[in-house]
């Protein structure tokens, strides 16, 4: 069985990561997207938040696991019983910062195979970043993250 881990903060997820995942799923028997802790960032979404709103968001793609780890991404991609990792790429920027990343990776493990996919053009200016502060300032999301995220997103900006 072919396994993919495809990992991120999905602090929103958004239709860029689900068109990342509904391809990447079409090449793998298994795909497990991975939210991880970020100690670097401050989630607008607790952990178990964002694998919920994955778990939905995802729920029409049928070989796909949501789950969650901290730690060493390849640690967690071999007790997932894999060698594949994942990563979507919007611009060239996204391609410097990971293959850099995933150089290191291959460093760490040489048996580890990083798979760049590029984000369909209608989803490469989406990040979630973009999208937090879009509806941070009442700017319309829709279209940008899938509905139940969309809803979501408001109901905490408007209770925080």
């Amino acid at each position: 069985m072919r396994i993919a881990v495809c990992p991120g903060s999905f602090d929103p997820v958004t239709c860029g990561h689900i068109d990342i995942f509904a391809r990447a799923s079409t090449i793998v028997d298994r795909l497990i997207v991975a939210v991880f802790h970020n100690p670097g960032k401050k989630p607008l979404f607790t952990m178990e938040e964002r694998v919920e709103m994955l778990r939905v968001a995802t729920a029409h793609i049928p070989n796909i696991k949501v789950d969650c780890f901290s730690g060493l991404l390849t640690e967690y991609v071999r007790q997932q019983n894999s060698t594949i990792i994942v990563r979507g790429l919007r611009a060239l920027t996204d391609f410097e910062a990971e293959f850099q990343r995933a150089l290191l990776i291959k460093k760490i493990d040489p048996g580890m195979e990083t798979v760049f996919m590029m984000t369909n053009t209608e989803y490469s200016f989406v990040s979630s970043t973009g999208v937090k502060e879009l509806a941070m300032f009442g700017g319309n999301i829709s279209g940008l993250v899938p509905e139940a995220v969309k809803a979501k997103i408001i109901e905490r900006l408007n209770h925080d």
